[in-house]
């Protein structure tokens, strides 16, 4: 196989690349970055406004947990109360057989 010797190119017969202003190609990037954090800054507030409302729903659970316990809490202290009055009362029956 025979190998072709490599092309010379003549960089000074290219035409010169297409050259932006400076400030048009700043103004485009500026652009540019300010759309992304744009569209950022917009999933974070459909973010925050998700957490909002999901906090909200726990917030809730939260107090329902709370009331649901207290509730428990008084019933228990009402049993424990009853007890102690029968095992007085027990205690008593047996101290005054004697």
């Amino acid at each position: 196989m025979a190998t072709s010797p490599p092309q010379q190119v003549d960089y000074h017969s290219l035409p010169p690349p297409v050259a932006e202003e400076p400030e048009s190609l700043l103004s485009s990037l500026v652009f540019d970055l300010s759309q992304h954090v744009q569209m950022a800054m917009e999933n974070m507030l459909k973010m925050i406004n998700e957490i909002d409302q999901n906090s909200l729903g726990i917030m809730e659970e939260v107090e329902k947990c709370k009331e649901s316990a207290l509730e428990r809490k008084k019933s228990l202290e009402e049993e424990k109360e009853k007890f102690q009055k029968a095992a007085y009362t027990v205690l008593d029956m047996l101290n005054s057989r004697e």
